[in-house]
Order: C-alpha cells, then structure tokens, then sequence
C-alpha cells in the first residue's frame, strides 16, 4: 500500500492534471470562436475574394498568436470566470494582421510553398497576393474597432507600423555582409516580437491586469517573439522543406544575413569566413543543393548554429521570469509552456 505522502502527491498531481486540462479545453473551445469570428468577418459577396481567403485558411499553423491573447487573458482571471468578447475580437485581429504578413512575405521572398501548398503569389501573382493582404489588414482594422476603447485599435495600429519598420530595416540591410548582432535584434524584435509581446499586454489590460503584470506580459512575449524567429531562421537555413512545410532557403536568396551567419563571419577562422563570403557571392547566380549544404556545413562545423540555438534558449527561460508576477495557476504554466515548444518547433 502507497504511504500516506505518496496518495497525497497523486491526489495533488491528479488535480493538476484535471486543471491543466480544463485550461486546455477552455483554450480549445475560445480558438475554435476565434476560427469562427475570421471566416465571418472576411466573408465576401464576391467568390474569387472568398475562394482566395479559404485558400489562406490552410496557412494557420499553432496560432501562436491568438494562443498568447487568450492564455495571457486566463492567466488574469479566475479560474471559472470566462473570457469577454473582446478577447476573442482582438485575438482574431492579431491572427489577420499576421496572416497579411505571411502573404506579404511570401512576395518579398519569392516563396512558392507556404503548409505544404502553393502560396498566393506563386498561384496567383504578386498583384492579387498584395491586395489580399491588405484586404487582411483591413478587416483586421474594421473587427478591431468594433471594440470600445480606441487604446485597443491604437496600439493594433502602432504595432503593425513596428512590424513594417522591421521588415524594411531587414530590406535595407539586405546583402549587408558588415551586419551586426545588434541590428539583427532589432529587425527580429519590431517585425515579429512586438506583435507577440502587444498580444500579451493588450490581453492582460483587458481583463483587469494592472501595469505591472501587463508590462510583464508583454516582455514575455517579446522574448518568446524573438526566441521564435531565431528558430525560424534556423529552420530556413538547416531544415528540411517537407517537415518545415514552406520554401526554404529564401534567406540567403534574398541576402538576408541571420544569426548563424552573422555568428559565422565575425567568429570563424578567416578561411571558413572567406570560403562563407565566396559562397554568398554566388547567391545572385542562384545556389544550388551543393552550395546550400556547403553553407549548412560550415556554419554548423564553426558552431554558429549551436550558438544560435543557446540564444534562443536564454530568452525562452528569460520570458519565464516576469510569469511570476502572475498567480500560480494552470494558465502561467501553460503560458510557459508555449515558450519552450518555441524551442522544439519544426515548422
């Protein structure tokens, strides 16, 4: 027979058990309204709008950043109290706002796979790819101001220009072989952290939080935002296509330096730093499977992918500090949760 303290562990850990997974179905049922309140708002009278837009419903991967919205907003209320509309409305917006980025990117980096299927631009054009985005971007503005308080919107708003001032830092810092660490950090935090740290935050305000755990909150999320797109980088540079699910390779086509790269020719020895510059020489002319494995080759022997993957390690455990601000509920470890499948993410 189990000793006294040990039925008692079981029965705590029972418990946990049985909250983590009423965390999960609540999370589970608010995704599926948030699936719900995209495909309505973007309903149109025109087929060719709508056929397009069911197109880009096979994008949505983990939903990340919905995740973030309604997890943050439980982690700030009571267990059994539900979430308010306006979660699910902001929750939706977010998700728009970066759909239109992905449509957006696939342009800007000639990708013609995106979830293992062809991607607007590749399908349709450059021309349609661009209006379906910004017919993303507003309907994400008009569901966004259904809501009362216009802080909402505003900060939706300041948060996309952050975005797009990061995607044209990384534009003007293309074939820039004199790229810093710093600037790195920089594109990464405005074009993908900032939204996933306003998703914390504007979640946490609207459920009553006070400054200092959306403040929290919101570092959280940039740090989970950075530490996942330094995996995506990774992903684009030592994946393989039919596990990631999109075109690969489209970083060093369009002379985007990331982390390892970086790492590499400002670490390496000088003829592994050359042989890298030769390589990328050749990107205009186009790299072919030989040259991209000599690229992997390189930067993984001078450890510049492993130094790469330790950063993204240190800001996961860092997002986890301000959690603490927070009460000790299923929600906050959920919440840290979603911070380390960031590190084991393979599309």
């Amino acid at each position: 027979m189990p000793g006294r303290g040990q039925g008692t562990y079981r029965a705590r850990m029972q418990l946990l058990t049985d909250q983590d997974r009423t965390v999960n179905q609540r999370l589970d049922a608010e995704l599926e309204k948030v699936e719900g309140r995209f495909a309505a708002e973007l309903i149109s009278d025109l087929p060719c709008v709508n056929a397009l837009v069911s197109h880009i419903e096979q994008y949505r991967g983990k939903m990340l950043r919905p995740r973030l919205v309604l997890v943050a907003a439980m982690a700030c209320t009571d267990a059994d109290e539900p979430l308010n509309d306006a979660h699910c409305v902001l929750a939706t917006v977010v998700e728009m706002v970066h759909m239109a980025t992905l449509v957006h990117d696939d342009i800007l980096d000639d990708a013609d796979v995106r979830r293992r299927g062809r991607t607007i631009n590749d399908l349709e054009g450059n021309e349609t790819a661009i209006m379906l985005g910004d017919f993303l971007i507003s309907h994400a503005y008009h569901l966004c101001s259904s809501l009362s308080d216009p802080r909402i919107s505003r900060t939706i708003a300041d948060t996309t220009n952050t975005v797009c001032e990061g995607e044209l830092l990384q534009l003007a810092n293309r074939n820039n072989r004199q790229l810093d660490e710093q600037t790195y950090f920089e594109i990464i935090r405005r074009k993908t952290a900032s939204l996933c740290g306003t998703c914390c935050w504007l979640a946490a305000s609207l459920a009553g939080g006070d400054d200092e755990v959306a403040d929290g909150l919101y570092e959280y999320g940039e740090r989970v935002g950075v530490a996942f797109q330094i995996v995506d980088d990774l992903l684009d540079l030592v994946g393989l296509e039919d596990t990631v699910g999109k075109s690969l390779g489209r970083d060093l086509q369009k002379g985007k330096l990331t982390l390892p790269l970086i790492r590499h020719l400002m670490t390496a020895a000088e003829p592994a730093r050359q042989q890298l510059a030769d390589l990328l020489d050749r990107v205009p002319a186009g790299l072919d499977p030989d040259q991209v494995s000599a690229i992997r080759q390189l930067i993984i022997a001078s450890g510049s992918v492993e130094y790469a993957n330790d950063w993204a390690s240190r800001l996961v455990e860092q997002a986890k500090t301000p959690l603490a601000r927070l009460p000790d509920t299923p929600a906050r470890g959920q919440l840290a949760r979603i911070a380390d499948t960031v590190l084991t993410r393979k599309s």
